[in-house]
């Protein structure tokens, strides 16, 4: 299983990853967990909508915008808490 995806430079450790191709171009979806200490970064990280997308244990970087996402209701802005992050990301045509 791959257990690690980079958005721009930003290593996110995963705990689900799918991975398909849709009309030849990538479509990739994963879930992984934000702590209270990291939602900040990684909620400014994702505003950005469109990243450079890295996945070393299989090779593939591409350039990819957020096709779907979701969180789960944790309130991270409560110390010590974890919130579930879904995220699919599809490739960017040329």
């Amino acid at each position: 299983m791959v257990s690690k995806i980079m958005l721009d430079e930003r290593v996110i450790q995963l705990n689900s990853y799918e991975e398909e191709k849709v009309n030849e171009l990538y479509k990739v979806s994963v879930i992984f967990d934000v702590t209270s200490e990291e939602y900040h970064d990684i909620a400014m990280l994702l505003y950005k909508g469109t990243f450079d997308v890295k996945i070393p244990e299989r090779e593939i970087m591409f350039r990819g915008t957020i096709y779907n996402y979701s969180t789960s209701i944790t309130n991270l802005y409560e110390k010590d808490q974890v919130g579930q992050y879904k995220l699919t990301l599809v490739e960017e045509k040329d």
